[in-house]
């Protein structure tokens, strides 16, 4: 079956990006991680009433908490994405400024259940690789893809990745939401999103 190729091949690359971000230095990731920042806000565009969903970085993934405390500083919302069933789609929390976060699962942090929720105008993605047409090869647990499906409307798709994250070709299914760009420490790439 077709489907099983695809996931057997995902399945390969998934270690080939595991081994290749830890292969890069805890300075490396961190100065890598401030070049991001610093990338994304040179040329992302967004609106100043745009609710932004970031994350909190698990192990060695590109942080982008330098992004969004920059963000909150100037009065942006931010979100944090909770899991809330191991099938279920993501729920988006406000993160209000000096409020506390939570552990949450998967060593993330998360607001409270009492922070209000809201959909993304833009979305922050972690990720293990991307490719040149903007497909992203996540952990394979499904959570973005039935987060997107379930939303009203489509936000911006932006990856956090550290450059040696990029592969040739990942295959998508058709359950893969493109992303529209990624950045990385040597820039941002923009995709034709294309579904």
């Amino acid at each position: 079956m077709v489907v099983d190729g695809i996931e057997a091949e995902k399945a390969l690359l998934r270690k080939a990006a595991r081994a290749r971000r830890e292969a890069l230095s805890p300075q490396f990731r961190t100065e890598a991680s401030n070049a991001i920042s610093f990338h994304f806000f040179d040329k992302v565009a967004f609106g100043p009433e745009d609710a932004i969903a970031g994350y909190w970085r698990i192990r060695d993934e590109a942080d982008c908490q330098p992004i969004l405390v920059r963000l909150m500083d100037g009065g942006q919302t931010v979100i944090l994405p909770v899991v809330s069933g191991p099938e279920e789609p993501l729920e988006f929390r406000i993160w209000g400024s000096d409020a506390p976060l939570y552990e949450a699962g998967f060593g993330t942090l998360a607001p409270s259940d009492l922070a209000p929720r809201s959909e993304p105008d833009l979305i922050l993605m972690p990720l293990l690789g991307f490719d040149k047409t903007g497909t992203r090869l996540g952990y394979g647990g499904g959570y973005y893809d039935r987060t997107l499906a379930s939303m009203r409307k489509r936000p911006m798709l932006v990856g956090l990745a550290f450059s040696a994250q990029a592969f040739d070709h990942i295959p998508r299914e058709n359950h893969d939401v493109p992303l529209d760009a990624v950045v990385t420490e040597d820039g941002v790439e923009f995709f034709e999103a294309s579904l």
